[in-house]
């Protein structure tokens, strides 16, 4: 009687094999991988498409967020002691719902971008000092940052750590150039950059730089828009182009353009030079906003026009300019005491937003204070 139940048994065995490599086989056909899979380690990853790379679908904005810093209008102080029942924000004159609010404390992904182009070489030693204060005031406790230098190249100097002590010897070992500042591109770089870091944490690109660009692949208003998207503030520490150049050697000095002293090589309309003063005085009557969503709408760049001050005001961030090494410090001291300050607001927009420009408006039931926030962003319409 053993053998017939053996020999049985061995036959549904059989059975059940053949069963499982049929449904095996067809799952294969069907594209269903069999189980884990394990690529050759030395294989080189697979790449997105070009297409892919260079222009990625963003279509649905998930969540706004919105830096905002309060002032007094009598002292100039920050105000410290709002609650988030004294914020309203609104998109496009419709107030949101505040799904987010804090003061200071949520965790910072900073990303220093910094110009080594030679042009700013006589700036550098007072840029290398000027590491401890980022790393202790703008830094603090929480954040992590990565360091970027930009000149004809835009290179990667440190990842992303939260180590201050590599951040500050990074930014100690910094040495001068080429002659070319592609701001733009730097400035891009940064933002994808910080775009992979978890949204829970503050995004901010930190520039110390001239605000000119020379040599970019990318445009001012598209940097603008992707900042935007992405919930980036940018701050930047604008460097004297002309304090660099008084102060640069024979050697070092590049072949200076027809006309005189301290003017531009750009033509005006009045066919005068271009210089400092008129370049303020033109700035002064322009209409920032209606820059700012010609920027970001066009994706262009805005000729002649303070690139970091127009980045920082389309974004909710602070633009010091300075003129002496100290400055530099100083600028980097102010701009951290803000950032761990500063009040984050975040809503939810609705999924059917519609495609163009959306202004963002925020308002406190305080009286005698000032408010500061990113002015909008802009989402292109859908690609047919």
């Amino acid at each position: 009687m053993r053998q017939p139940l053996f020999a049985s048994f061995l036959a549904r065995i059989g059975v059940l094999l053949i069963s499982i490599l049929a449904w095996l086989g067809t799952a294969r056909a069907q594209g269903a991988p069999a189980g884990p899979l394990h690529p050759n380690p030395n294989a080189p990853p697979e790449e997105l498409p070009t297409s892919q790379q260079q222009h990625p679908i963003r279509t649905v904005v998930s969540i706004v967020t919105a830096p905002v810093v309060v002032h007094s209008a009598r002292t100039g102080e920050m105000v410290l002691d709002l609650t988030k029942n004294d914020f309203h924000v609104y998109d496009n004159g419709v107030e949101q719902k505040i799904d987010h609010f804090d003061l200071g404390g949520d965790p910072l992904s900073l990303v220093l971008v910094v110009e080594t182009s030679s042009r700013v070489a006589p700036m550098l030693p007072a840029i290398r000092q000027s590491g401890i204060v980022f790393s202790s005031a703008v830094m603090g406790q929480t954040a992590e940052a990565a360091v970027l230098g930009y000149d004809d190249t835009v290179d990667l100097l440190e990842s992303f750590t939260t180590d201050v002590d590599d951040v500050q010897k990074t930014i100690n070992d910094l040495k001068a150039g080429t002659a070319g500042r592609r701001l733009y591109d730097a400035m891009s770089r940064g933002i994808t950059t910080l775009e992979e870091r978890p949204p829970v944490r503050r995004r901010i690109l930190l520039v110390i730089g001239e605000a000119r660009d020379t040599g970019s692949e990318n445009r001012l208003g598209a940097v603008l828009r992707h900042a935007q998207l992405a919930n980036v503030t940018v701050f930047a520490v604008g460097l004297s182009s002309t304090s660099a150049e008084l102060r640069q050697s024979a050697e070092q000095s590049e072949p200076r353009p027809n006309g005189p002293p301290g003017t531009y090589p750009v033509p005006t309309p009045t066919e005068q030079p271009e210089t400092p003063q008129m370049e303020q005085a033109a700035q002064g009557n322009m209409n920032l906003g209606a820059l700012l969503i010609w920027l970001v709408k066009t994706g262009k760049d805005a000729l002649g026009a303070n690139s970091l001050e127009i980045a920082s005001k389309a974004t909710g961030g602070l633009d010091v300019s300075t003129l002496h090494d100290r400055e530099i410090q100083q600028a980097l001291d102010k701009i951290g005491g803000e950032l761990h300050a500063e009040y984050v607001v975040g809503y939810h927009p609705a999924q059917s937003e519609p495609s163009g420009y959306h202004q963002i408006k925020v308002s406190v039931d305080r009286k005698n204070i000032t408010v500061r926030s990113r002015p909008g962003y802009y989402i292109p319409p859908p690609v047919e």
